[in-house]
């Protein structure tokens, strides 16, 4: 799952060595951080937040094979 978010996100920003994916877990649930440069916070989010509402579609789609409930934070 970060290596999908990873592989996302450094297609979509124009700064792609300034992505990163923080992986944090406990007993219910995977959290996901992704930091990108703040000028390409935009281009993360979408209008709207419809990019990263598909983010965190495909995200939990892949991991769907988990027990856990998946979040993608964009920090």
């Amino acid at each position: 799952m970060k290596e999908v978010l990873e592989v996302i996100a450094r297609n979509l920003v124009d700064n792609p060595d300034k992505v990163s994916v923080t992986q944090l877990e406990n007993d219910k649930s995977i959290v996901l951080e992704l930091r990108v440069a703040p000028e390409d916070m935009g281009k993360v989010i979408g209008k709207q937040g419809r990019i990263a509402k598909a983010i965190r579609t495909v995200v939990k789609a892949s991991a769907i094979h988990e027990d856990k409930k998946i979040i993608v934070e964009i920090v």
